[in-house]
């Protein structure tokens, strides 16, 4: 029987279990599909853990994960858009991507590019939507200056290349061990903590046009002291600082869609998108994948292989 990831009640790491299921069967639009990557986020370590219980219980026994990457095994009724045996980039609404097989809506499908690699194909959606949806509500124009939070994390290496796409000039507020990588993806790279305002300031020569925060824990009043407009700050995690300076905090919501999807798979075939990988976990290993992400040091995605 295949195996998924399964937890019974909200808790720690300890409450993650692998388990065997019974075999989903396609029903009307919906296709089966043979994961071979599925990225993990830290939104799904935040559900797990009950801390958006009120706003997005979880139904026991729960699944895990909306990222992944596979083949098409099956189709049901009515689906015309992919085939058997399609490689194919998705992500699915139903916890459920973290498993040997998932129920995917077919329009939540595009083909795997050539070029793009089953580990960037599998960690791609909500990172990399929420990379995008953060970087186009700021407005980034040819010229602009944004300084990214976490810049090389999982959704801040995505956006810092997305913004530098865009035409920005880009500080990325990182760890001195991601000076070479964030400086290789022509980012201007600032060591976050102590002192970082005037870092930031000295990087500059000039002022800082937006700010877009993936971390958390004080950036959205250093964007404001910057001088930066609250209509072009934007906070993916810190919703109290966004409630209280009136900033956005648009993420994957903003832009889960396949059609987003499609373009950031096209930009990472055309080498204009690199998705860095941190890690890859056997699926059995959920626990330890989790307890990786939940440190909060990782250049790039963690991955888990079924």
């Amino acid at each position: 029987m295949p195996r998924a990831v399964r937890f019974s009640h909200y808790g720690g790491l300890e409450v993650l279990e692998v388990v065997e299921v019974e075999r989903p069967k396609p029903g009307p639009g919906q296709v089966l599909v043979r994961v071979k990557a599925a990225g993990i986020n830290p939104g799904e370590a935040a559900i797990r853990k009950g801390v958006f219980a009120e706003r997005w219980p979880a139904t026991f026994p729960s699944g895990q994960g909306s990222d992944l990457a596979g083949i098409v095994e099956e189709a049901g009724p009515g689906v015309a858009n992919v085939a058997v045996g399609d490689e194919v980039i998705g992500f699915t609404n139903s916890r459920a991507s973290q498993a040997e097989f998932v129920l995917v809506e077919s329009g939540n499908l595009v083909p795997r590019p050539q070029h793009v690699s089953w580990e960037q194909a599998g960690a791609l959606f909500v990172a990399g939507t929420t990379a995008y949806a953060a970087v186009r509500s700021v407005g980034l124009s040819a010229g602009d200056t944004v300084v990214v939070s976490g810049a090389a994390g999982g959704v801040g290496s995505i956006a810092v290349q997305l913004a530098r796409n865009a035409g920005a000039k880009v500080i990325g507020l990182a760890s001195d061990a991601n000076r070479k990588w964030l400086a290789d993806h022509g980012v201007t790279p600032v060591t976050y903590g102590d002192g970082v305002e005037d870092r930031i300031r000295a990087a500059l020569g000039g002022k800082v046009d937006a700010f877009i925060d993936t971390f958390g824990g004080g950036y959205v009043e250093l964007a404001i002291r910057l001088g930066v407009a609250p209509n072009r700050i934007d906070t993916i995690i810190d919703f109290a600082a966004a409630a209280k300076h009136g900033v956005k905090t648009e993420g994957s919501y903003e832009a889960a869609n396949a059609g987003v999807l499609g373009q950031l798979a096209g930009l990472i075939a055309a080498g204009r998108l690199e998705i860095p990988i941190a890690k890859v976990y056997p699926l059995a290993q959920v626990r330890e994948a989790y307890r990786d992400l939940e440190q909060r040091h990782t250049r790039g995605k963690i991955v888990l292989e079924p």
